[in-house]
């Protein structure tokens, strides 16, 4: 049935993250935690399902979306460069909640919106969410909201704002909140915040300009993925 909520707390996990996979294979709709909010997904590279994330939120196509990655390795298929000042970032602050707007590889088959040739990437300190990601592959994901409301905190507070427009709710209790992420824009002559978040934006800058050694910053480097040394 649509709008299953799934607790993902304790043994339920690899079941929730395994009926998640199938429904967003099939371009159906999953709510994921994050390290912020709660946000909707969709298999980016199945337009049936970012169709139906943009008409579940009431959301425009000018409003593009963003896309998860589970790992750094996979902004090389997914832009057409990655600058210096994308890999200082995500030294810093990946996985967390940083996005970063890079110029997107023009071959690649997707519709997530009105991105004018960009794409807006970001890998989430979440299990859940990149234990998803990583099944599936680059997800379309937005706040797990109608289009101009606050992104939940809770899976349940997404249930009242998507109902049975979402397939599954993966409930791993209320997320931090916040400002949400940080968003810096790459595809200009000069790094560029595009909305602040739960990030310093000097510090982001500094970073991004090489102002800042990306191990000097106040968020602690993240763990190697396993497997990736």
């Amino acid at each position: 049935m649509s709008g299953e909520l799934l607790d993902v707390t304790g043994d339920g996990r690899e079941e929730a993250v395994l009926r998640a996979t199938e429904a967003l294979r099939q371009g159906r709709l999953v709510v994921l935690p994050t390290d912020t909010f709660y946000g909707v997904a969709a298999d980016a590279f199945n337009p049936q399902g970012t169709g139906r994330l943009f008409a579940a939120r009431q959301q425009p196509r000018r409003v593009p979306l963003s896309v998860l990655v589970r790992s750094p390795k996979q902004l090389a298929g997914l832009t057409t460069i990655v600058p210096e000042a994308a890999e200082r970032l995500v030294a810093a602050y990946w996985p967390g909640p940083l996005t970063i707007v890079l110029h997107a590889e023009p071959n690649l088959r997707w519709e997530i919106g009105r991105n004018e040739g960009t794409v807006a990437v970001r890998m989430p300190l979440d299990d859940v969410a990149l234990a998803v990601v990583r099944a599936v592959g680059p997800l379309a994901l937005t706040g797990a909201a109608q289009s101009g409301q606050s992104s939940p905190t809770t899976a349940g507070a997404a249930i009242d704002q998507l109902g049975d427009e979402v397939e599954y709710y993966l409930d791993d209790g209320p997320r931090p909140g916040g400002s949400g992420s940080t968003i810096i824009d790459l595809t200009r002559a000069e790094p560029a915040i595009l909305r602040p978040g739960n990030l310093d934006d000097d510090e982001v800058l500094a970073v991004a300009r090489g102002e800042l050694d990306p191990f000097a910053t106040t968020m602690p480097p993240p763990d190697p993925e396993p497997g990736e040394g």
